[in-house]
């Protein structure tokens, strides 16, 4: 039988690793199954299947322990699935756990044109922590494009949860936001890092900071009450694409310039 790409068998592909991701460890984000155990290629030999999986990014062909597997990168998968399954992103991104979950917010801003590292972790040097007693902080995802910065914190939340519990949160990201640009020289290496070294990151002056919590489910609220945007990973990729149109309404922290000098050992900055 040859392999259509319609949408239908398409439909019909994606069902049947959804269904077999569905009965994996939430833990494990590449997948690997033997290429008899998927019905929809029965028939099919390997060159023909090796050919219509070229039309994905997230399910290939490997070799291990002496065979080959068809082997689904999870992460990829929820992606590509929004095209093809009527399950949406929430309900597909229930195949992962939180670290999966972080990997998928990574991957969403990856498909916008943002640059971004995850679990970025950094101590305060600044007397900020004097302020709040928190000497370290962890940022789930850093995305750059352009000028503006991305802080993000994901949560794999549902409606259930308490808005308390939400705008806490929310104002622990400000906080982690805060931090970093009281840190200049953490800053401009973090930046740097994604960036990588070949560019100027004072051609990209003035950053701006925007602190995002990423929830699991669609919430009625949209942000917290200092202003934090509060969004779903269902309307994350819109919201990525909407940031300039929507930036006034949302807290944000503007870095115009960086002074860092060293004496001692240790750094004193000020953010104009």
């Amino acid at each position: 039988m040859k392999l259509s790409l319609s949408i239908k068998t398409i439909k019909q592909f994606f069902s049947e690793i959804y269904k077999i991701l569905k009965g994996t460890d939430t833990k494990v984000t590449e997948v690997w199954v033997g290429i008899s155990e998927v019905h929809f290629f029965k028939g099919n030999d390997e060159s023909e299947i090796r050919g219509y999986l070229l039309n994905f990014k997230s399910i290939c062909i490997q070799k291990g322990n002496y065979k080959n597997y068809i082997v689904i990168d999870k992460i990829k998968f929820i992606v590509e699935s929004i095209r093809y399954l009527e399950e949406d992103i929430v309900k597909l991104s229930i195949l992962v756990d939180f670290n999966g979950f972080e990997a998928l917010v990574e991957e969403i801003l990856n498909r916008n044109n943002y640059k971004t590292t995850k679990n970025f972790r950094f101590s305060d040097r600044s007397n900020y922590k004097i302020k709040t007693s928190q000497k370290r902080y962890e940022i789930d995802v850093v995305g750059i494009s352009k000028h503006y910065i991305l802080i993000l914190d994901a949560k794999q939340w549902v409606n259930k949860d308490s808005f308390s519990a939400m705008n806490k949160a929310a104002n622990h990201q400000y906080q982690r936001a805060l931090a970093l640009q009281l840190n200049p020289e953490i800053f401009s290496d973090m930046v740097q890092n994604i960036l990588g070294t070949s560019e100027s990151i004072e051609k990209r002056f003035p950053f701006v900071l925007v602190p995002v919590m990423v929830s699991l489910e669609q919430n009625h609220i949209k942000f917290n009450e200092n202003n934090i945007p509060l969004v779903s990973i269902y309307q994350l990729n819109s919201f990525l694409q909407e940031l300039t149109t929507n930036l006034s309404y949302f807290k944000t922290i503007k870095i115009n310039k960086l002074f860092i000098q060293k004496q001692l050992s240790d750094f004193y900055s000020l953010i104009v």
